[in-house]
């Protein structure tokens, strides 16, 4: 992951094992969300979190998150990784054939699922992390 701080960790080994129980397709993208989450979730030194997402096209019309039907009987299917910080695409595969226009509009559509898809992995390490103030800190001596 270009994310991560491997400068910091000479020769770093980091095996992450995920199981897919039901997927009904973009289990590429699901693992490469859920792997940036659970690295930084384990306290791993990151720039930033990888988040994913599809788009395509299906019985002429452009779609965001392409699910399992969609991708074996649509026309065009585009799996997009991102690193959201430096608006920089870390992964980028299409299956179908399309325009350059076209391509455009798809790419813009699938980078604006990875922001939506990075905004929720966001919020749940938020959550997960925050600090409830319970009041127990007063300074009383």
């Amino acid at each position: 992951m270009p994310v991560m701080f491997v400068e910091e960790f000479p020769k770093p080994a980091i095996d992450v094992h995920i199981e897919i129980l039901e997927a009904d397709a973009s289990t590429r993208l699901a693992g490469i969300n859920a792997t940036a989450v659970a690295l930084a979730d384990a306290g791993i030194p990151m720039r930033d979190l990888i988040a994913g997402c599809s788009a395509g096209k299906v019985n002429g019309t452009i779609m965001l998150d392409i699910e399992g039907k969609e991708d074996t009987d649509g026309e065009l299917d585009m799996a997009v990784a991102l690193y959201p910080k430096k608006r920089e695409i870390t992964l980028l595969q299409m299956d179908g054939i399309t325009d350059k226009d076209e391509f455009k509009k798809i790419l813009a559509l699938a980078l604006e699922g990875c922001e939506r898809v990075y905004d929720k992995q966001r919020n749940a390490l938020r959550e997960k992390y925050e600090v409830e103030d319970t009041g127990d800190n007063d300074d009383r001596s």
